[in-house]
């Protein structure tokens, strides 16, 4: 597969279509509002406006659907015309779908998406994720010279809102691209040559590209100073586990907050082993891991006015002579003893020392975990939503919402530790790794794992993201988690595009009424973004 450049201009410029061809996208509705004049210059002179009104009349979507205007150089497409209220208004996954299966073919296209501009964000996303980087087939068939491709994308505005896009916008969108685009590729690569060495690696160069410094304790460090989760996890594995630490922290900043990521760069189980059908794929259990530097990196450009802190959890949970057997006991960063009745329930074991990280030594008052954490997500919310559980209500509702206008959906999961925790009772420790009874809400047990680390009374933001299932897309990952971060945070941003796709908003009300004392005053200082 040819490396694809995507190119966000505010007008991609005149070209007939043997030359450069083109897919024109949008609702049916915003399409046959279009005036003639702003698509012309991309279709004549194959393409006539009457060629063109035909088409435009005969787009039957249901839920989409396409018509060729000249040979396989031009098309039109359609989204459908509604979406139900747990869909994205934006039509995401089907912008995703229709790039991915009506993009003419050629080294030199043309993408021209035609949507109101609260949906520009969530449909440049949704066409970043169907151009994936990483390939490792053969030249040979197509000669030894492999030409680079470039897709050159272009919005036209409809509605209220029509003025051409900023060259800001546009940064703020390349940024977003890039962002998914390298953790598709991340969570893509096998773990030969994305071993726990190799992500290092990564988070190293996106360091040196924002000018960070990681932290790195590895090893028998993570022994040493009480990391038994992620020590425990990845100890047999050749290459060692490792905590990795990006750290954001500009001038004036008045609140701290912290993405944790699951980094499994394979999952066999463990010692639990999966079986030879379950195992092919997990090479993508570092998928949140993967997102999370994806979104900081794509954030830290666009500018970050409180302190970010991008914590991933890193290990191969592989099988040998060291491996971790189930009965072992280990005591994680909490100073909490978990007895081991599964070495396939793992994740839960790394972020737990990193939620603890985050809250013990970064102080941080808002802690969201991202994880490849269950196969019961996909059975909880499907293979489209992430699934969402929090200790507020607020930022339940707003991860919601940031989903819906970043194309990155979720939904929430239940959150009851009162009635669920109890699955994890242990006769000889804290508790156990792994449920009691598995038709028992297992995402939200798994979730709650977690949260118990941190205290299920801790005052500040606690989000556990579950992204199991839509990760990946077939056999090729889709970078999913990484519009959604920016989306949830945009409001910290000093980027005009993400402020206006978050769901969150800063009171200032909220800021001069909190009581007096500290842990009052530290109790809404962690809760003014919603």
């Amino acid at each position: 597969m040819a490396a694809v450049q995507l190119d966000f201009q505010a007008s991609c410029g005149a070209s007939e279509p043997p030359s450069r061809p083109v897919l024109i996208m949008g609702g049916q509705s915003n399409l046959q509002s279009l005036d003639w004049s702003l698509v012309k210059s991309k279709l004549q002179p194959a393409v006539s406006k009457e060629v063109w009104q035909a088409a435009l009349s005969g787009l039957t979507p249901n839920p989409t659907d396409s018509c060729p205007l000249y040979l396989n150089h031009a098309t039109v497409a359609a989204l459908p015309a509604r979406v139900s209220r747990h869909n994205s208004p934006s039509c995401a996954h089907f912008v995703y779908r229709l790039v991915k299966t009506c993009l003419p073919a050629g080294n030199t296209r043309c993408i021209l998406m035609v949507c109101e501009r609260a949906d520009v964000f969530a449909s440049a996303c949704a066409i970043a994720r169907a151009f994936p980087i990483f390939s490792r087939r053969s030249s040979a068939s197509r000669g030894s010279r492999v030409e680079k491709k470039l897709v050159t994308v272009e919005f036209i505005l409809v509605g209220q809102d029509t003025g051409p896009l900023t060259p800001k916008e546009l940064e703020c969108l390349s940024n977003t691209a890039d962002g998914v685009r390298l953790a598709a590729r991340i969570v893509d690569t096998p773990c030969n040559e994305m071993n726990t060495d190799h992500f290092l690696a990564e988070i190293k160069a996106v360091g040196a590209e924002l000018g960070i410094t990681p932290v790195i304790i590895r090893g028998e460090e993570l022994k040493q100073q009480g990391f038994g989760g992620i020590y425990g996890v990845g100890k047999a594995a050749v290459h060692p586990p490792a905590l990795a630490v990006l750290s954001h922290k500009p001038e004036g900043a008045t609140q701290t907050i912290a993405w944790v990521g699951k980094g499994i760069v394979y999952d066999t189980g463990g010692l639990s082993i999966k079986g030879k059908t379950s195992m092919p794929g997990m090479k993508r259990d570092c998928g949140g891991a993967a997102a999370i530097l994806g979104a900081f990196k794509a954030t830290i450009k666009q500018g970050f006015k409180d302190n970010l802190h991008a914590v991933f959890c890193l290990a191969e949970n592989a099988v040998g002579p060291t491996a971790t057997r189930p009965d072992d006991i280990h005591t994680l960063y909490s100073g909490k003893t978990v007895e081991i009745n599964n070495t396939d329930a793992e994740g839960r074991l790394v972020l737990s020392d990193g939620v603890v990280y985050a809250n013990k030594d970064l102080s941080a008052d808002i802690i969201l975990d991202m994880a490849t954490l269950t196969g019961a997500q996909g059975i909880s919310t499907g293979k489209f939503h992430a699934a969402v559980m929090t200790n507020s209500e607020q930022w339940e509702a707003a991860c919601v919402r940031a989903g819906l206008r970043s194309g990155d959906m979720a939904h929430p999961l239940v959150y009851c530790p009162e009635l669920h925790y109890s699955e994890f009772t242990s006769a000889v420790a804290d508790m156990k790794n792994s449920v009691a009874d598995r038709e028992n809400a297992q995402s939200s047990c798994a979730g709650l794992f977690i949260g118990s680390h941190l205290g299920f009374d801790w005052p500040g933001v606690w989000v556990h993201v579950d992204i199991a299932s839509p990760v990946h897309s077939g056999e090729r990952a889709t970078g999913f988690g990484v519009a959604l971060l920016m989306a949830l945070f945009g409001q910290a941003s000093e980027d005009a595009m993400l402020n206006q796709v978050s769901p969150l908003t800063v009171s200032k009300s909220s800021s001069t009424s909190c009581a007096s004392g500290d842990h009052l005053e530290r109790d809404c200082k962690r809760r003014r973004l919603v």
